[in-house]
């Protein structure tokens, strides 16, 4: 086994010591003990509470914790099947590097707790690219590690009372922009191949790129967190489900570099051939600031496929665009049955922009004959001002965006310059694409031609149906935990 440095040693001892005394304490507790007791919600309940505490972790921002958090998880494991288990992040600032989750788990942290990312890039290893994108989305070859993950899990939970993660990423997007990295940047929270996940009442601060990235994983809910980036990082996106199927985001405030939720499934011949689509997707009560990229992005890997998506009740101030289709030639795959409805907007450079040229590709062996199918797209309900565009929707020549449906959308157009009379453009481009409008101002182009039935305007298609997610209980848990 080799020899263990003392540090390590008197950790070890330490674990096997706490082990001892939580297995008495769970037949009758200790005399002399406090407890303390809290609320939440939550999805499943958990008969085991440990704190990171009882596993050595030193909360002064300066400690490294990865060894308690990765020994932590170890020890819970052993609850999957009795009850599952809870980690309590207690107030305090919890330096770590990468770790991983368990199943039947939940991560609690604390209003004052804040989980900080370590900057030694040695306590985030390398791992595999994903299989659906071939390599790095920042590089070739493999990704450094996210600082919170798990696969293969089964009823995982990241909650608390609105504590942070901080992923410290200031240094990622400096070492990014002068192309000092060889590796992609990893995420601060990447679940894959996972099943019934909540994410709910945190903050997450600065992640070196993604935020929250579940990926090849099913009933995901993604509940009330609020994500905050400087407007200039780096591909600091907010919630990315990708490859994912019954997915709910509802209640978040979103201020990032870069799209505030992209659905996403995989890039050019990688995902056709994983070939695992986005799907059953609600996003409700979102708010979102992002001057350089959209609200909500559709790609641009969607080359596993992207259906029915539907999106209500967004907010978005200062914000490139509302809603934003990317695709290119060579993704293959399809984005259909989009619907949106109630979007409130102010200050865009556009409200509905669709890109049929956004040509970042893995590699050179992309697939040319590989054309995206894009098609029934609904917007209605919406309210912008100060925009100056109404639109830019690009489809391909190849393969026509059909089925874009826009009804009572109520555009107000920023001030023209004044002294340059020349920046004065049309508010509507459209090329290759087809579809109708109802109750729309300024009036959209020709190839969305007003459309009234029995002397009164239609509106866009939106389900009455709910998504099976959206039947998934919320419980009132309580947890106790001596201190």
């Amino acid at each position: 086994m080799g020899c263990l440095r003392s540090t390590e040693m008197h950790r070890l001892c330490l674990v096997i010591v706490v082990g001892i005394l939580m297995r008495g304490a769970e037949c009758g507790g200790r005399r002399g003990w406090e407890r303390s007791s809290w609320t939440y919600e939550s999805t499943s309940c958990r008969s085991h509470t440990a704190s990171l505490s009882d596993f050595g972790g030193v909360g002064d921002g300066k400690t490294s914790n990865t060894w308690a958090f990765r020994a932590a998880v170890d020890h819970l494991s052993q609850f999957s099947d009795d009850g599952g288990s809870q980690l309590y992040v207690p107030p305090g600032t919890w330096l770590t590097g990468c770790f991983n989750l368990t199943s039947h788990f939940t991560l609690f942290l604390h209003k004052d707790a804040v989980i900080l990312a370590t900057q030694d890039m040695k306590e985030w290893p390398l791992i595999d690219p994903l299989p659906s994108y071939g390599r790095g989305r920042d590089a070739p070859g493999g990704r450094f590690c996210s600082l919170i993950s798990g696969s293969n899990l089964t009823d995982v939970v990241i909650t608390g009372d609105n504590g942070t993660i901080n992923g410290q990423g200031e240094m990622w997007w400096k070492k990014f922009d002068k192309k000092e990295l060889t590796h992609t940047r990893g995420y601060l929270i990447e679940l894959m191949y996972s099943d019934q996940i909540l994410i709910s009442n945190v903050t997450l601060v600065d992640s070196p790129s993604w935020n929250v990235h579940p990926v090849y994983s099913s009933n995901v809910i993604v509940k009330g967190i609020t994500i905050l980036a400087p407007v200039t990082s780096r591909n600091t996106d907010g919630i990315n489900p990708d490859s994912c199927s019954n997915v709910k985001i509802e209640d978040c405030f979103i201020v990032s570099g870069d799209d505030c939720v992209a659905i996403k499934s995989g890039w050019d011949q990688y995902g056709i051939a994983f070939g695992r689509p986005t799907e059953h997707v609600i996003i409700r009560r979102l708010t979102c600031i992002s001057p350089f990229s959209a609200a909500i992005a559709l790609g641009s890997e969607m080359s596993g496929g992207i259906r029915d998506i539907r999106a209500e009740d967004i907010v978005a101030h200062q914000t490139e665009s509302g809603v934003r289709i990317k695709t290119a030639i060579g993704r293959g795959g399809y984005v259909k049955d989009i619907f949106v409805k109630g979007m409130d907007l102010h200050t865009m450079k556009w409200v509905f922009w669709s890109s049929g040229d956004y040509g970042s590709h893995a590699d050179d062996n992309w697939d040319r004959n590989a054309i995206p199918d894009v098609a029934g797209i609904n917007y209605r309900d919406v309210v912008a001002e100060n925009v100056t565009f109404a639109a830019k929707l690009e489809g391909l020549q190849q393969s026509f965006y059909k089925g874009i449906c826009i009804s009572n959308a109520t555009i107000g157009m920023a001030n023209p310059n004044k002294k340059k009379p020349s920046s004065k453009k049309l508010p509507w481009n459209c090329t290759f694409i087809e579809g109708t409008s109802s109750d729309v101002t300024p009036l959209p182009c020709p190839q969305l031609p007003s459309q009234e039935y029995g002397g009164g305007h239609t509106s866009c298609t939106y389900p009455e149906d709910r998504l099976p997610i959206d039947n998934v209980e919320i419980k009132a848990c309580t947890a106790t935990i001596r201190t």
